[in-house]
């Protein structure tokens, strides 16, 4: 199990981002979050199985149909990390 602290930069409010970003993981088995950020940034932790964190990040540069990603910084983040069970958006 791995997890990523990932920072999604573009047009990325407002547009179902977030709602995708959870779908997406949720069917891939992620745990973690996304959140809106002051900056009009979104921040997503996602935690799992390595190939699935994987897929996952590559998929935040898709999002959703209205969005448009401009970056997505990607780092490692600690295992100990507390979060809830299952993927939320706040």
């Amino acid at each position: 199990m791995i997890c990523k602290k990932c920072v999604v930069a573009g047009r990325v409010q407002g547009v179902f981002y977030r709602a995708t970003a959870a779908r997406r993981a949720q069917e891939l088995g992620i745990q973690g979050h996304a959140r809106n950020l002051a900056d009009g940034r979104v921040e997503v932790l996602a935690c799992g199985d390595r190939e699935a964190v994987q897929a996952f990040v590559s998929w935040l540069w898709i999002g959703s149909s209205a969005c448009k990603v401009t970056s997505v910084e990607a780092t490692d983040a600690p295992l100990n990390a507390p979060f809830p069970p299952g993927f939320h958006t706040t």
